[in-house]
């Protein structure tokens, strides 16, 4: 459920209309719905009442708008950051730094003295390369590093294959088969604290049995590590549960996946910690764009909105579905392609579509445009940074500025010895 709904023929956020935000703001923009985070974030937490205990933190990588942390925050989230710049982003939101979990396969040496110095909670090690030089880091700084042994369980989650991170030829993790001996050689060292194991196999992912499979060969592998005389207090069980980007195309509910965590996980007695990201901001946020042209075609023709693949990268790169809808549908119906207007031809967001029929000028909306969307963006072909605004009830406010040309370019220099 979300709140973009129809009032009296108007597409509204809530209980503002998107021509309002389009008047104000101007477009393309990207509008996120305060009602919408919050209720994601509820029903996920309710799907995990069950269970004994549980630490969600939410993957900043998905939207990282400030304001947009700072509503899962009051929320009671943590952050899953990839980078120092998300720890930075998720302090300044408001995140608990002990409530910070640090993913990532490439996490610098700067980055690693960031995050100790901030004090975050957890650090998932990648490779056991990482971990010894954490734990020397730490050591030096009379600091001692909570950490998790990623490990890549080799289970194909079945989804786009740039966004596949379970199976043994991605770059996540250490193979599983390798975590007894690596797990033994870093819990020795000075400065780390190894308390237990992580796995996350990919992203939007519609069936829970690979989910399912990969946890328990973790599960197997917490019962071997304690074996061995391992304390294991903590499994970071990952993210990657989908959203319905298609109407006719349903994931698992978060209940669904709560109760066959809970059936898994039976018996642990370990804090199960959850990194979900799309499944809380995706059908959160929209992207309101404006018709340029309806440019007639041979077979068919093309719609030209002034949104474009800088701004919503996922159909270009991962030929991903975005449900296109007229802010004032007239009811009428036509069966176009859709583009922006970036010098590619890759900037084509769906081809042969049936689409409400809109002419120049008309409002549009691209639908689950939360997730993946402006923190993707860019400035090519020198287009502004598309903005952002958050709805709240009847009030809305612009949350990220849109960064315009000028402003790019005052940020870059000619030098001296080219003047002369």
């Amino acid at each position: 459920m979300d709140h973009f709904t129809y009032r009296d023929g108007v597409l509204h956020a809530e209980d503002v209309s998107l021509s309002m935000i389009a008047e104000a703001v101007g477009t393309p923009v990207y509008i996120y719905s305060r009602a919408t985070l919050e209720r994601h974030a509820q029903v996920f937490k309710a799907a995990l009442a069950a269970l004994p205990r549980t630490h969600i933190a939410f993957a900043i990588k998905a939207n990282p708008n400030l304001a947009v942390l700072n509503v899962l925050a009051r929320q009671g989230f943590g952050a899953d950051v990839v980078s120092g710049g998300e720890i930075s982003r998720a302090l300044a939101a408001g995140m608990k730094a002990q409530d910070i979990v640090f993913s990532g396969v490439g996490k610098t040496r700067a980055e690693l003295a960031h995050a100790l110095e901030a004090g975050i909670g957890q650090f998932n090690i990648e490779l056991e390369e990482e971990g010894a030089v954490l734990a020397a880091m730490a050591a030096q700084m009379g600091k001692t590093a909570s950490a998790v042994l990623r490990v890549n369980p080799d289970v194909d989650a079945g989804t786009h294959a740039k966004i596949s991170t379970g199976k043994s030829e991605n770059k996540f993790g250490v193979p599983i088969s390798e975590a007894m001996g690596i797990f033994a050689r870093l819990s020795g060292l000075a400065g780390l604290n190894l308390r237990g194991v992580a796995c996350h196999i990919g992203s939007q992912l519609f069936d829970l049995a690979p989910l399912e499979a990969a946890y328990a060969r973790v599960g197997a592998l917490v019962a071997e590590l304690r074996a061995a005389g391992r304390t294991i207090d903590r499994v970071d069980l990952g993210g990657g549960l989908g959203v319905p980007y298609e109407r006719d195309k349903v994931p698992p509910s978060p209940a669904d996946y709560g109760a066959m965590v809970a059936r898994v996980t039976n018996g642990w007695d370990v804090t199960l910690m959850f990194e979900p990201g799309r499944v809380i901001v995706g059908n959160a946020g929209v992207l309101l764009t404006r018709v340029i042209w309806v440019k007639p075609g041979v077979a068919r023709p093309y719609v030209i909105v002034d949104a474009a693949m800088n701004d919503l990268a996922r159909p270009a790169m991962y030929d991903a579905f975005h449900d296109f809808e007229a802010v004032h549908p007239g009811g009428e119906r036509i069966v176009a392609n859709i583009a922006g207007p970036v010098c590619e031809t890759g900037d084509t967001f769906a081809m042969a579509r049936e689409i409400d029929a809109v002419k120049s000028g008309d409002l549009a909306i691209f639908r689950t445009a939360g997730a993946y969307g402006a923190t993707m963006a860019s400035t090519y072909n020198s287009r502004a940074l598309v903005p952002e605004v958050m709805v709240d009830g009847a009030r809305f406010a612009v949350v990220a500025e849109r960064v315009l040309p000028e402003t790019l370019i005052a940020a870059e220099h000619v030098p001296g010895w080219l003047r002369d």
